[in-house]
């Protein structure tokens, strides 16, 4: 089972989170019985789960780079005026 980043997983709501944990759980047991066929159907479930959490995370970067082009913006202004 692939994990997802720490970033992704603290951005999941409690509810994402509890399920993830679960799938995990579920996972890690099928491929201790080798059933990778069943494991191959539950990673893809968690793929879909952490979605919403990937596009979270770029969101919070995208609103990072608006920030820091305001800042650059208000430095390149005060240096002009004076």
């Amino acid at each position: 089972m692939r994990h997802c980043s720490v970033q992704v997983r603290g951005l999941l709501t409690r509810e994402e989170l509890d399920r993830y944990n679960a799938l995990m759980e579920v996972g890690s047991y099928l491929e201790s019985q080798q059933q990778y066929d069943l494991t191959y159907n539950v990673q893809k479930e968690i793929d879909i789960l952490i979605l919403p959490a990937i596009e979270r995370l770029k969101e919070k970067s995208r609103d990072r780079d608006r920030a820091t082009a305001e800042f650059l913006e208000s430095l390149r202004k005060q240096q002009d005026e004076e």
